[in-house]
C-alpha cells in the first residue's frame, strides 16, 4: 500500500496485544526531520529565499509534501532555526545575569554576532521582520526586550554609554551581517574584529553622538524593509 509521501506503509497486526498501527505518522515524521535537516543546510548557504521546490527535491519528496508540513516558508524557517534560536536565548538569558554587568553586555553582543556566522539564513532571519507572523514577532520582541535588559543594567551601573538603546544592537547586527557575507570566504572570523571595535564604542565616557537612535517605529520599519522574499 502506497503512503502518500511516496514511503510505503507497513503491515501491523491490529487487535494484538501491544501493537499499534503507527508506519504511517513514523513515515510523517521521518519526512519532516529529512525536511527540515535539509531546509538548515539550504538556508545556511543560499539564506531565507532558498529553494524550497529544490528542499523537497533532495529530500526525494513531492513539494506538496512539503507544504502539508510546513503550509508556508515561514512555518519551516521557524523549525529549522529553532535550535539555533533557544541556544540563543540561553546564553542571552545567561549574560543578563551575569555577576559582571559589561562582561554580561559583551558575552550578549558576542553570542548574538556569533549566531551570524555560518549562517546566511539565520543572519537574514534575525536581521528582518516580518509582521504577518505572529511567531517571528514575538521571537523578535523578545531579543529586543533581552538587548533592552543588557543595556539598561550596564547603564545603570554606569560601564554602557547612557544613549546606547536596542535600535543600536539591531544597526550592529545589520553591520555584522555584511561583514560575514563580504569575508565568508576569505576571513571567516573578520567579524569579531569589528565587533569588538564597536564594543568599545558602547563604553561609557565617549563623545556624544550626532545623530538620535532609531525610533521604535523606525526601527521596525527598516527592519520590514530589508524583508524582500516571499514567504508563502
Amino acid at each position: 500500500m502506497e503512503h502518500s509521501d511516496g514511503g510505503h506503509l507497513d503491515q501491523a497486526r491490529v487487535g494484538s496485544p501491544g501493537s499499534v498501527a503507527v508506519p504511517r505518522r513514523r513515515d510523517a515524521r521521518r519526512n519532516r526531520e529529512l525536511l527540515i535537516g535539509l531546509a538548515q543546510d539550504a538556508f545556511a548557504e543560499h539564506g531565507v529565499d532558498a529553494s524550497l521546490e529544490q528542499i523537497a527535491r533532495k529530500a526525494g519528496l513531492a513539494i506538496g509534501t512539503l507544504y502539508r508540513h510546513f503550509p508556508t516558508r515561514i512555518d519551516l524557517l521557524l523549525a529549522a532555526f529553532e535550535p539555533k534560536l533557544s541556544e540563543f536565548m540561553a546564553v542571552a538569558e545567561a549574560a543578563l545575569h551575569m555577576d559582571d554587568p559589561w562582561e554580561g553586555f559583551c558575552a550578549f553582543l558576542e553570542a548574538l554576532c556569533a549566531t551570524q556566522a555560518g549562517d546566511r539564513g539565520f543572519n537574514d532571519f534575525i536581521s528582518m521582520r516580518f509582521p504577518h507572523s505572529r511567531a517571528t514577532e514575538a521571537m523578535h520582541d523578545r531579543l529586543c526586550e533581552l538587548a533592552t535588559k543588557v543595556i539598561e543594567r550596564g547603564q545603570t551601573v554606569g560601564v554602557v554609554r547612557p544613549d546606547i538603546t536596542d535600535a543600536d544592537i539591531i544597526s550592529l547586527v545589520w553591520a555584522n551581517s555584511r561583514i560575514i557575507d563580504a569575508t565568508r570566504g576569505a576571513a571567516p572570523n573578520a567579524w569579531r574584529r569589528n565587533l569588538h571595535i564597536m564594543i568599545d564604542g558602547f563604553r561609557a565616557a565617549r563623545h556624544p553622538l550626532p545623530e538620535p537612535p532609531l525610533t521604535e517605529a523606525q526601527l521596525y520599519q527598516a527592519m520590514v524593509n530589508l524583508t524582500t522574499v516571499n514567504l508563502t
